[in-house]
């Protein structure tokens, strides 16, 4: 049976309203009045109720971070930012994955409204715009790293327009002309603006776009893999893939597994997001980082602002941008662009078991 207030009340010989005054710090107590309540509810193990207290102080010190899965490395990094800032303050982190999913955010929206929590910084599926303003009356809400069109959210973003050009132009540079893209849907921020940025690099080098040469999906290593197959059976294979997130990456390096197709002398292979494995491969694979842990910082310094109760939001709705930036590795290499990529060949499962010393996790 739980010890409740009342408890420790009655072992200190107080009134309740003495006890909660002294041990949440609030209202007319001695020092050592306090500490003697500290004390006996310590012994007793009381502890508080946050749900109780979130009803009559309004607040319920409970912050919710939303990412659609744990797998994605950013969002790693961004959940360990965002819990150690908040716990600092004597906030807890309500960590909730959504999987990408419409329904399953829906879901858990409602479920955050039933916490009471004060604030949410959430990675929308971009499907549920209504649901999310109707919030935004009573909760304060970032997005992070994609933003959800059918509002006027508040928004941290990276950079992917440039960091997409920066990673294709760095590709032509090398050489390559035929540079496949495996990107993101397009009914999401970061999948439509990484193809702008592609596309916008190929303009520049007076490249045509090439519809074969683009392959969009959800970020997972089955796309990735789906991807990979589409654009090294093509009759005229690319001699460059940029792949628009990590996730695909794996399902990419796969596939060029089982074909024992070695990066970068047969292929050169460009990665949107970084993870630490990507450094550790051999041969480590070149990356545009879209800087998760900046990324994170800001969305919890404007969520505090917006649950400021001086400001609370009333600044105005902005959409900030965090820099991406190339950085260079072993998995691109310069070619002749008159020169012809090998052709693609599929090989016997024993054969393609020896092409790689690190093997990418299956699919």
């Amino acid at each position: 049976m739980s010890v409740t207030l009342k408890d420790v009340a009655h072992a200190a010989r107080v009134s309740i309203s003495t006890a909660s005054r002294a041990l949440t710090g609030t209202g007319l107590t001695s020092e050592r009045t306090q500490q003697r309540l500290t004390r006996i509810a310590r012994e007793l193990g009381y502890r508080p109720n946050p749900i109780a207290r979130g009803l009559k102080t309004g607040q319920s010190r409970l912050v919710a971070l939303l990412v659609h899965n744990l797998t994605n490395a950013s969002f790693q990094v961004m959940a360990e930012v965002v819990q150690a800032r908040l716990k600092a303050l004597g906030y807890q982190m309500l960590l909730c994955i959504g999987g990408d999913d419409p329904k399953q955010e829906s879901d858990t929206l409602t479920t955050l409204v039933d916490h009471r929590i004060d604030g949410l910084i959430v990675v929308p599926t971009g499907k549920n715009g209504p649901q999310l303003k109707a919030l935004a009356k009573d909760v304060p809400i970032v997005c992070l790293v994609r933003r959800d069109d059918a509002t006027d959210l508040e928004t941290v973003l990276a950079d992917d327009p440039q960091g997409a050009y920066l990673g294709t132009r760095h590709l032509i540079e090398l050489g390559h002309r035929r540079i496949g893209l495996i990107v993101g849907r397009q009914d999401t921020t970061s999948g439509r603006e990484r193809l702008s940025g592609y596309v916008r690099a190929l303009r520049e080098a007076d490249i045509a776009k090439d519809d074969t040469l683009i392959h969009a999906g959800h970020f997972e290593p089955e796309t990735g893999a789906t991807g990979a197959r589409k654009l090294l059976d093509l009759s005229r294979p690319p001699s460059a893939i940029f792949v628009a997130n990590h996730e695909a990456t794996l399902g990419v390096l796969r596939v060029t597994s089982e074909r024992n197709i070695a990066i970068p002398d047969d292929l050169s292979l460009l990665c949107y997001e970084d993870m630490p494995w990507f450094e550790w491969h051999r041969p480590a694979i070149s990356i545009v980082d879209n800087g998760a842990r900046d990324l994170a910082n800001l969305a919890v310094d404007r969520l505090l602002q917006r649950m400021d109760a001086k400001g609370n939001g009333n600044d105005g709705v902005r959409e900030y941008r965090v820099g991406a930036r190339l950085i260079k590795r072993d998995s691109c290499r310069q070619i002749d662009p008159a020169s012809k990529p090998k052709p693609s060949i599929p090989k016997s499962k024993s054969s393609a078991a020896k092409s790689s010393a690190v093997k990418p996790a299956k699919v």
